[in-house]
């Protein structure tokens, strides 16, 4: 039984980079997980993503690149105010400058870099590093 598809596409993610491999399948998708794998891209940290039909809630195909160390959701999801990112940052990410932390604002999917130029707050969704 899922309960949460956000940690779960993480967790694959995460055990797919650990033993090395290329690619990882997510199921089920959703825009939540797309936005993030988006993000992903953006940012480095995987080389792409590809959405397949299957009939039911589709699955994900990412390709990896063996840069993500660790990642995870954040639990329960905190509402952040603007100034209070370096906060949340020394919580989650090794060093300041290193990682992302994947935030959903009014604006969509951003990270908290993003979020700290465009002066605006949200709620934390994940981390990456």
């Amino acid at each position: 039984m899922l309960n949460d598809p956000l940690a779960n596409a993480l967790s694959a993610i995460k055990n797919a980079e650990l033993k090395g491999k290329n690619t990882c399948m997510i199921q089920p998708s959703s825009k939540l997980i797309g936005g993030i794998l988006n993000l992903l891209k953006e940012k480095g940290y995987i080389k792409g993503f590809e959405y397949i039909e299957d009939g039911k809630a589709g699955v994900f195909q990412v390709q990896l690149k063996g840069t993500i160390n660790n990642c995870g959701v954040i639990k329960p999801r905190y509402p952040i105010k603007k100034d209070e990112l370096d906060k949340w940052e020394s919580r989650y990410l090794p060093a300041q400058h290193f990682g992302l932390l994947i935030l959903t604002t009014t604006e969509g999917i951003i990270s908290q870099e993003e979020a700290r130029k465009n002066g605006i707050g949200g709620k934390l969704l994940a981390y990456v590093y």
